[in-house]
């Protein structure tokens, strides 16, 4: 099925043709293409996207629509990875992207918190060492207790992480992508990039997150292909879930979209070694997971109305893989998120161009794509 998020009316992109060579090549109309690209034709330089589907029509358009502060991994766990202060400015970071999506965004992004739940004692215990780091952080942050019925059996705690919210991503990449058309950007649709003797010699931002691109040499395949499945309901009537939760580690996840759609996601561990693909397709085993989970939740049988794949890319260190490619001078990529890609990709798309004219950035050596190479 066509995913939920793109079976919105669009808006036609502002016109731009460039005359001769740009300065700067993307490769990838998702978020993270798109805050390159705007942010290098605010510098000043000339740039032209290609994507070979369409604005938004990769892994942007299809995932659960959650916008979360921080990386993949918990707050502790990233501070305990990285350093403490390290772990600090990452999250501050992701805080500020959060407030540049509120400032850009419109109608697309409601700033509503989100919920990380545990399902049993082990995970609260998790989210407790979690919720602790972040207050000694000084992040605003809430330890929710109780649970109204249904839902008090169900849960056994959980973080309340107050600057987050939800986004209808593709609605919002498609309105970052006329900011930078607006911006003097030109964007190539439906048109496939296969090799880098394409493009000129121009300076290249590979921005394919997961899907393979054919283009990174020794960096291919080291972001990991990771299939994401997820469904939208026929409209609920009440209003259960205004903030998203998520929950098992991730594994679970769900919101309530304004059309009262109950959008979940997840379930990878249900068939773990066949979703890590670069195969966009659903399977029954994790669509059956997903159908029998938003049942449980609401108890009774919900018509499924959309169900769709997107293509991730996994790191092990759950870290973004943001820099010039080893081994090329006019190489650069922006990727690896690790399923956070929502308000990561906004913010590497900007960290990546950056870099490329050469503004530093103390964050950037914690990306470098080389530290791939090395495990």
């Amino acid at each position: 099925m066509k995913p939920y998020w793109l079976d919105e009316p669009r808006e036609p992109l502002p016109s731009v043709t460039l005359d001769g060579h740009p300065d700067v090549v993307v490769v990838g109309a998702g978020v993270t293409g798109c805050s390159a690209a705007l942010h290098l034709a605010e510098a000043g330089l000339r740039v032209r996207v290609f994507d070979a589907r369409e604005v938004a029509g990769g892994a942007s358009g299809r995932n659960g629509g959650f916008a979360l502060r921080g990386m993949s991994a918990p707050f502790d766990v990233t501070a305990a990875s990285v350093g403490e202060q390290s772990g600090r400015a990452l999250m501050a970071w992701t805080e500020r992207a959060i407030d540049r999506i509120e400032a850009l965004a419109g109608n697309a992004f409601r700033r509503v918190g989100s919920l990380r739940v545990a399902v049993d004692a082990e995970e609260r215990d998790e989210l407790r060492a979690e919720f602790d780091a972040l207050v000694a952080g000084g992040f605003d942050t809430e330890w929710v207790d109780s649970f109204e019925a249904p839902f008090d059996t169900r849960f056994a705690g959980a973080i309340r992480h107050v600057p987050d919210g939800v986004l209808q991503p593709a609605r919002w990449v498609r309105r970052l992508a006329a900011l930078a058309a607006g911006a003097g950007v030109e964007i190539r649709e439906h048109t496939h990039v296969s090799s880098l003797d394409e493009l000129g010699g121009a300076t290249v931002v590979v921005c394919a997150d997961g899907y393979p691109s054919g283009l990174l040499g020794p960096l291919e395949g080291l972001v990991i292909p990771t299939r994401g499945q997820v469904i939208a309901t026929e409209p609920v009537p009440e209003r259960l879930f205004e903030t998203p939760h998520y929950g098992r580690h991730g594994f679970d996840y769900w919101h309530q979209a304004e059309d009262g759609r109950i959008v979940a996601g997840g379930f990878r561990d249900v068939s773990l070694d066949s979703e890590f693909t670069a195969e966009e397709r659903l399977t029954e085993p994790v669509q059956a997971a997903l159908h029998a989970f938003v049942n449980g939740l609401l108890g009774r049988e919900l018509r499924v109305d959309y169900a769709w794949a997107g293509i991730f890319g996994m790191v092990l260190d759950f870290l973004p893989v943001v820099g010039r490619v080893p081994g090329y001078d006019n190489v650069w990529t922006a990727g690896g998120y690790s399923g956070h890609g929502n308000v990561l990709g906004f913010a590497c798309g900007e960290l990546v161009a950056r870099a490329i004219v050469c503004e530093d950035d103390p964050l950037l050596p914690l990306f470098d794509p080389a530290r791939l190479l090395n495990g």
